[in-house]
């Protein structure tokens, strides 16, 4: 109005009901704000497929009591929002649902996932994951990976987690040949086969691989084995230790398990305690 009607300030702000000190001194972010929309810039081109709830839950440790109200506006003004992906329409299928697991190490999935390097030759990723935790157990980068192999990996991952009760994998060779079955047999560790062509069934790791693709393979661009062995491991324990999960009460998977690791050993302590003065 002053630039373009040629009217005084004093004029132009009482037309619109402005104080004359609030248009010379306009509003100016505190040092607090403006460090913490810098680092929700930060975490937000780290972390591509983060929607800014994520993005405040990993805000709360070094910013206490920050308002997820005030970290979506300073999200949305640096128009940082996650560009949503089209849903494909698919025939409606009968869906089968997913037996839930209670307890960490009850049930473990695992599928393949498939890469190339640079140079165009292909790996293959073997991920396993808790269904109770969501805790990666264990993902395996190689040329190629054969049923055998597969059983000596997750000997390895046992020696540290104990092994599964159960273990759920698709129809794939590597888990119908003759040494997974007489693994799984020598363990007594219960084998689900999901049906063919029906991949929901195998959901939980279905639901971890697409976060990998998009978090970790379609972000990098590998070209050596060694390299790409490097980069998904820095992955998984970033994935582990510090990516919050929703499944999770929106803490690390990581995290999440021990407390349940230590709530069942409180309460087994407290069963064996009541016990003694029982028979006592």
């Amino acid at each position: 109005m002053i630039e373009r009607c040629d009217l005084s300030e004093r004029r132009a702000c009482g037309l619109v009901g402005l104080s004359r000190d609030s248009y010379r001194h306009p509003p100016e972010a505190d040092a607090m704000t403006k460090e913490l929309s810098s680092k929700i810039v930060e975490i937000a081109h780290a972390r591509r497929r983060f929607g800014y709830r994520r993005i405040h839950d990993m805000l709360r440790p070094h910013f206490p009591g920050v308002n997820h109200k005030r970290v979506y506006r300073l999200y949305s003004a640096a128009n940082l929002a996650v560009r949503k992906r089209k849903k494909v329409k698919r025939p409606a299928n009968e869906r089968v649902p997913l037996q839930l697991a209670t307890t960490v190490n009850e049930v473990w999935s695992m599928d393949f996932v498939s890469d190339s390097l640079s140079t165009g030759r292909r790996i293959k990723c073997l991920t396993v994951a808790d269904d109770f935790s969501h805790e990666c157990v264990s993902i395996t980068v190689d040329w190629g990976i054969s049923g055998q192999y597969v059983t000596r990996l997750l000997d390895r991952a046992a020696v540290f987690r104990g092994y599964p009760l159960a273990v759920r994998t698709d129809n794939g060779p590597e888990f119908t040949s003759r040494a997974f079955m007489g693994w799984a047999q020598t363990h007594g560790i219960r084998h689900i086969l999901i049906e063919p062509g029906r991949p929901m069934q195998n959901g939980y790791i279905e639901s971890f691989n697409g976060k990998f693709r998009d978090e970790c393979l379609n972000e990098q661009w590998f070209k050596t084995l060694q390299q790409a062995r490097s980069a998904i491991a820095v992955w998984r324990q970033d994935y582990n230790e510090v990516r919050p999960h929703s499944s999770c009460g929106r803490m690390p998977p990581a995290k999440f398990a021990e407390l349940h690791r230590q709530r069942a050993g409180d309460a087994a302590r407290a069963n064996s305690t009541t016990t003694e003065i029982e028979i006592n």
